[in-house]
């Protein structure tokens, strides 16, 4: 049997996300290369468009993760996590991502690529639109009063060994009066 073929048994010919019935296709749910029916999810062209990171989002559309959430096919539970943890500014999303239960392998398949993507897409830069590396050097070039440490960072203080905070690419971390503290990239510039 066509892994399009099992697809089709499996989902009984509908999206197995929305429930739609017309122009439906194998999904190839990454980073999985697809050569077995496990390996992709059976889905509509509406489901598949808004896929993309930078595609725009129907957030009425994804209600549907409400229930298709709740399937037994992995490739499907980890498209549904990766929809819902991209929506979970919306509370209903938030709230059924925290009732969604994967097992250990299915989650690190869903992690897997939205930590590569995300480190993909991030990049700190500093004041000057110098990109910044985890280890650089920093100056800072305005004095910055640090909350809770009782301190300003003066400017032209040079933080070594900086850190990149992971998700968020106006942040840095490193050290300043021994404290590690958070500095925004606006107020630095990287040191040649």
């Amino acid at each position: 049997m066509s892994i399009e073929a099992e697809l089709r048994t499996r989902s009984q010919n509908q999206c197995e996300l929305c429930a739609a019935t017309e122009n439906l296709s194998s999904f190839v749910v990454v980073p999985k290369a697809g050569d077995q029916a496990d390996d992709c999810a059976w889905l509509c062209a509406n489901c598949q468009s808004q896929m993309p990171k930078e595609a725009a989002l129907n957030v009425q559309h994804w209600r549907c993760l409400n229930d298709s959430m709740w399937s037994q096919t992995p490739a499907v539970q980890v498209v549904a996590w990766r929809m819902l943890t991209r929506l979970s500014s919306e509370a209903w999303a938030q709230q059924a991502l925290d009732m969604l239960y994967l097992d250990e392998t299915t989650l690190a398949w869903a992690q897997a690529d939205t930590a590569q993507s995300d480190e993909d897409n991030i990049v700190h830069r500093d004041s000057n639109g110098a990109v910044l590396q985890a280890g650089d050097t920093v100056t800072l070039v305005k004095d910055l009063v640090v909350k809770g440490a009782n301190f300003t960072a003066k400017r032209g203080t040079a933080v070594r060994n900086i850190a990149l905070v992971r998700d968020n690419p106006e942040h840095i971390e490193g050290r300043v009066n021994d404290q590690q503290i958070v500095i925004l990239t606006q107020f630095v510039k990287k040191s040649g």
